[in-house]
């Protein structure tokens, strides 16, 4: 496990977005050690916000409220994709716009996530592991994602619990823990994948005055608590329908939060925003209002993931993770949980995702060889009657 104090204009607005009142970043941290450069991260930076955004088209209802955060479930997706191999791999490369197999560059980018004092961003990986993991898979995980690896009975209530209180701990108390919606305790589980993105950033220019006003949903007009402060300027763009503020945080403001509206409704993709964030110019404003707001999301992943072409890593005919373990495991369950809370100091979010591996019980198969003078028989099941009766001492 390793901890990032970061913050980022490249992944920020579909990474996390919530709002301040923490006690503070979660743990300590170790420095992953891949030696890398910072040009590495750019192309990862640009494959997590892709698969943010199709990810985003998968489990978003257009009547409820929608939290992910794209960089948790990827670096997930990214430890298993280190241990597949073979259609498996390659699902996993195509949906996640990665390198097959064990992409160093994933590391790269979260070391660059780190290099600001600006906000606090805390990435944390943890693997409970119930079955055979290869030497090579547990040193990569390790040395790249900084990921903490234990052996754990997870057919046991304490696991569940010790599970449970690493979320907690690592996403500022926020998230409430996962086992009960990866289905632990487990019998059938060899394996507990989990990360956790932990973010805390303050405004640049906090928001000085709050009022109810009018809030139009899906369903019709609503009053809400409304922050406002009296402007300036601020990053700004207008593409194809869709008009973009950003809203920094700290002092240099390498964090920012990417407010996005759409002039008819629609819901922008990862090309929508790729184009107006290229496109942000300071622009001066009067005034600025954004609802005050505290959300909860949760959904598994299985389905979604599927539709955007990962299907054999959860097919137990077909998984291939033979670089992971020889046992046989596939891809049972993914589950993401996010929380985020906007207020006038600024934004506090987390979110957390977990994958559970399963395998088939392995059952030593006994070994029968007639390989010597044997009897046989023909019998009637039904009524017992032996049809025929013979014995075999030579088969030529």
């Amino acid at each position: 496990m390793f901890r990032l104090r970061a913050a980022v204009a490249v992944a920020c607005a579909m990474l996390l977005t919530a709002a301040c009142g923490s006690s503070g970043p979660p743990g300590d941290a170790a420095r992953i050690k891949v030696e890398l450069v910072a040009a590495d991260a750019a192309p990862v930076a640009r494959a997590v916000n892709k698969f943010g955004f199709d990810l985003f088209r998968e489990v978003d209802r257009k009547e409820t409220n929608t939290v992910t955060s794209p960089l948790s479930v990827a670096v997930l997706l990214a430890m298993v994709s280190a241990g597949a191999d073979g259609d498996t791999a390659a699902e996993l490369a195509r949906v996640l716009g990665l390198r097959e197999g064990q992409d160093e560059r994933v590391g790269a980018l979260l070391r660059e996530l780190a290099d600001t004092e600006d906000v606090t961003l805390s990435v944390s990986d943890a693997l409970y592991n119930d079955g055979p993991l290869t030497d090579d898979y547990t040193d990569f995980v390790k040395r790249s994602f900084g990921a903490t690896v234990e052996q754990a009975d997870l057919g046991s209530a304490d696991t569940a619990k010790k599970i449970d209180d690493w979320v907690d701990e690592n996403t500022g108390g926020r998230i409430t823990g996962i086992a009960r919606e990866l289905g632990l305790p487990s019998a059938q589980a060899v394996l507990v994948l989990l990360n956790a993105v932990y973010f805390l950033g303050k405004w640049q220019n906090e928001f000085s005055i709050t009022r109810d006003e009018r809030f139009t949903t899906p369903a019709g007009p609503v009053t809400v608590p409304t922050m406002h402060h009296p402007g300036g300027s601020y990053d700004y763009a207008e593409r194809d329908g869709f008009r973009m503020l950003r809203l920094p945080y700290g002092e240099k403001g390498r964090y920012g939060m990417e407010i996005i509206l759409s002039e008819g409704g629609e819901t922008a993709g990862a090309a929508d925003w790729q184009s107006l964030s290229s496109a942000l110019a300071p622009r001066e404003f009067e005034d600025i209002a954004l609802p005050k707001f505290e959300l909860r999301w949760q959904a598994e992943l299985n389905e979604p993931l599927q539709k955007l072409g990962l299907k054999s890593a959860f097919d137990a005919g077909t998984a291939n993770f033979r670089p992971m373990s020889p046992d046989g495991r596939w891809l049972e369950l993914v589950y993401h949980k996010t929380y985020i809370r906007v207020d006038e100091k600024g934004t506090e979010a987390a979110g957390v995702t977990g994958g559970v591996m399963a395998t088939s019980a392995q059952v030593n198969p006994a070994v029968f060889r007639a390989d010597r003078p044997f009897q046989f028989t023909i019998s009637d099941r039904e009524t017992g009657t032996i049809v025929f009766l013979g014995a075999v001492r030579d088969p030529r």
